[in-house]
């Protein structure tokens, strides 16, 4: 911009008189300056609504003041800080319709994945993007250690950026009709029982909180899955479809210990699309993961990543108990992401978006979901009778270290569950299983030796302690009975539990 007004401040006087270089020459030069400075001036108009804790102050007096706080559970095991992905995410004000962003249409396209296409978009699968050119799949060498992998050739780098492009649309549009977003109000109390509060004219009599989530459509009969931290204490939950329609929901129950709760809402026009489960044991490392919901209250967004860990246990953040199985990804949730889906390539449910590792509330790269597996047994439970029964063994343990096998004389390959506490009139105490009964120092740390080891379940091998959580959730039910072998004082022998049921909070 300098050099241009400098060119045209040097003319000489007759150039800039001549009716030619006014009309031909300057009037183009400053269209093209100013077409320059535009883009750059856009971005100078802030948008504060992805960030903002609290609204405007306004002279409104029937307006209840916004509250947002982040909650921060501690995972013991990590001891890193765990933040529920939309603990109290304030809500963003009533949408205009007149203005706000076009939402694509969720009737555009069917759960299968097959999107409408229109005259300038790809189509969805490779073969409809690239015609005849499509190469064929062509193997160097027979499988096993060291093999070449199979490998696509022909393909140009444009064309390997549109199937992607391509991909991550369709799971965009086939799964958004089935997103929803969730507005909370909680009704906080009232002034008198806050005495350290003023008395200010114009205050409200009462003070409500609002916080925003997501969900999912679970069938066809109004159910909505979201998360527990969501939606517990609610006073009033409205649920909002991506046509911008909205319904207040019911809320029929939840499970603290998975952290899943059900909404259910009435549905006349049938609105309303199921989402297609996935198959949460199939999910493996490295493979394409999204999340739709709305995070810090934008709504219906997606963002995009990996599976970065598979079978992670970690506490729900909501009662003493673990969740296991859990899905790790590095695809982008934050405030607000909670309760809603996590996608694979085919835009299946993989899992519930729940929880991320961070320090500073936003999103860190270390995000978790709950196995949509789980919530296939928890939720027709909450549906049906409010609420879902865990079996219990009644132990508190942790997986067998190396140092601590030698430390009981045992090879230090030995792998197993060591029991450390039995909690009394148990199952496990009723069963006879042990806990431990000596301590060994080890860099500064009292750690409990010479309890039980179990190492398999019902003829399954258990080689941590999280195996042990796991076949618990996903294969047994109270009252059941399992086989145990356990490893005491070196000698593996079986043991018949009966499992009982958690014991409440």
């Amino acid at each position: 911009m300098r050099s241009l007004f400098f060119f045209l401040t040097t003319l000489p006087d007759s150039a800039r008189r001549d009716p030619y270089f006014r009309r031909v020459l300057f009037l183009p030069l400053v269209v093209a300056a100013f077409s320059v400075l535009t883009p750059g001036c856009s971005f100078l108009q802030p948008d504060f609504s992805a960030g903002r804790t609290e609204e405007p102050a306004t002279t409104s007096t029937s307006e209840e003041p916004q509250v947002r706080s982040v909650t921060l559970a501690e995972n013991a095991e990590s001891l890193q800080s765990m933040s529920s992905v939309n603990d109290n995410e304030p809500a963003p004000a009533e949408p205009d319709t007149a203005s706000s962003q076009q939402l694509p249409d969720p009737n555009v396209a069917s759960l299968d994945g097959n999107a409408t296409v229109t005259a300038d978009t790809p189509a969805g699968p490779l073969n409809d993007i690239l015609g005849d050119n499509v190469p064929e799949v062509t193997s160097p060498g027979e499988g096993g250690p060291g093999a070449p992998k199979p490998q696509l050739s022909g393909l140009t780098p444009l064309e390997i950026v549109a199937a992607q492009d391509q991909v991550l649309r369709d799971i965009y549009v086939s799964s958004l009709p089935s997103v929803v977003y969730i507005r909370i109000s909680r009704n906080l109390g009232s002034l008198a029982e806050r005495p350290n509060i003023p008395d200010i004219p114009n205050i409200p009599d009462d003070f409500f909180e609002r916080s925003g989530g997501s969900g999912f459509v679970w069938d066809d009969e109004g159910h909505i899955v979201t998360n527990h931290h969501v939606v517990t204490e609610a006073d009033r939950i409205i649920v909002m479809l991506p046509n911008r329609v909205e319904m207040e929901a019911e809320f029929l129950g939840s499970d603290p210990d998975s952290d899943l709760a059900v909404l259910k809402v009435s549905d006349p026009d049938g609105f309303l699309k199921p989402s297609t489960l996935g198959n949460s044991d199939k999910v493996d490392m490295g493979q394409l993961a999204a999340a739709v919901g709305n995070p810090f209250g934008q709504e219906f967004s997606i963002t995009a990543g990996i599976v970065s860990g598979i079978g992670r246990t970690i506490r729900s953040g909501h009662s003493p108990f673990s969740i296991p199985e859990v899905i790790q990804t590095d695809a982008p949730i934050n405030p607000g992401n909670s309760g809603g889906p996590l996608l694979d390539r085919n835009g299946h449910v993989i899992g519930v978006n729940t929880q991320i590792i961070s320090h500073a509330g936003g999103n860190s790269g270390i995000g978790f979901a709950v196995p949509i597996n789980i919530a296939k047994q928890v939720v027709p439970s909450i549906i049906g009778e409010g609420e879902y029964e865990y079996s219990w063994l009644g132990i508190s343990g942790t997986t067998l270290r190396p140092d601590l096998a030698e430390a009981m004389d045992l090879p230090r390959r030995t792998q197993g569950a060591l029991v450390i506490d039995i909690v009394s009139d148990g199952p496990a105490e009723n069963a006879g299983l042990a806990g431990s009964d000596e301590t060994l120092e080890l860099e500064g740390q009292e750690l409990p030796i010479g309890g039980d080891i179990i190492v398999a379940i019902d003829g399954d091998t258990m080689e941590t302690i999280d195996d042990v959580i796991a076949y618990l959730v996903s294969n047994t039910r109270p009252e059941q009975e399992v086989a145990m072998d356990i490893l005491r004082n070196g000698e593996r022998m079986q043991l018949t539990v009966k499992l009982g049921a958690r014991p409440g909070p």
